[in-house]
């Protein structure tokens, strides 16, 4: 029987999760409805049993926890043993808007998130390597509702985005598929301000206003500090795979038909929590 053990059942972890149970896959790990991360007997035995072992877990100041604490248990491809890691293109640092791709260095702001992406890849593990996420519950849809989004002018700045159901499609793509790093990303990079625009327009409400970036806080301000545009050429080449939400206008489409209208003005604690 397929097990996968995963370290770290968190938004997009649980979705891969979900998916697999459905497909008849036994599935554990630690976090969210799992077992405690330093319950070290159950951690082991369940990677021990497992075929398959995927990490959420971001990394620590002094390297990652997951193979800092529990890495000899897994001994990278240790009887045929499918090791999977869910990174970021934060790696790739700031590039001034021009196109990465897996060749690019790492050479991100966070050292101690290039050296987990590296370390992950020492260990033969496939890299995931992501950019903005969002999905049911955590989108521009919700921010715009909640009156907490707003427009920077920064008309050169792009990012890159993926639907969390494309990184569901995308890791079990990789089942199949050598070790190795595997951008999963949308097909049209995009301005942060034509994301929110999109959104306020499918809700039907008034585009939020714009907001200086002096007057952002510190970690704001760091989302605004690179500029990238993410290729996904090798996960459609090497994994067989392509995202279902080609680019933002479809994936939020796709959740505003799942929504109730929200008015802008829905206090805090009936509207969806989003980070």
């Amino acid at each position: 029987m397929a097990r996968l053990w995963i370290f770290g059942l968190g938004y997009t972890a649980s979705r891969i999760a979900a998916r697999l149970r459905a497909d008849g896959w036994e599935v554990s790990g630690t976090g969210r409805a799992g077992v405690a991360f330093d319950d070290d007997a159950a951690v082991r035995d369940g990677v021990a049993r497992a075929t398959h072992v995927l990490s959420s877990v971001p990394p620590a100041d002094d390297g990652d926890p997951v193979l800092m604490r529990y890495g000899d248990v897994m001994g990278g491809a240790l009887g045929g043993r499918w090791l999977g890691y869910l990174s970021s293109t934060g790696v790739y640092g700031d590039v001034g808007g021009a196109w990465v791709d897996e060749s690019a260095p790492v050479r991100g702001r966070r050292a101690n998130r290039n050296r987990a992406d590296l370390d992950w890849q020492d260990n033969g593990a496939h890299v995931f390597r992501l950019p903005g996420i969002y999905g049911p519950g955590r989108s521009a849809l919700e921010r715009v509702a909640e009156g907490k989004a707003h427009r920077i002018d920064l008309p050169d700045q792009i990012f890159s985005r993926v639907h969390v159901d494309d990184i569901v499609t995308g890791v079990i793509a990789g089942f199949d598929a050598p070790a190795g790093v595997y951008n999963l990303s949308d097909d049209h990079p995009a301005p942060q301000n034509a994301v929110i625009e999109e959104a306020a327009a499918l809700l039907g409400l008034p585009v939020p206003g714009g907001v200086s970036l002096e007057n952002l806080s510190p970690m704001a301000r760091s989302f605004y500090a690179e500029n990238r545009r993410v290729a996904n050429g090798k996960a459609k080449r090497v994994l067989g795979w392509k995202p279902i939400y080609a680019d933002f206008t479809a994936g939020l489409r796709a959740l505003s038909a799942t929504i109730s209208p929200i008015s802008a003005t829905t206090p805090p604690e009936t509207a969806n929590n989003v980070q």
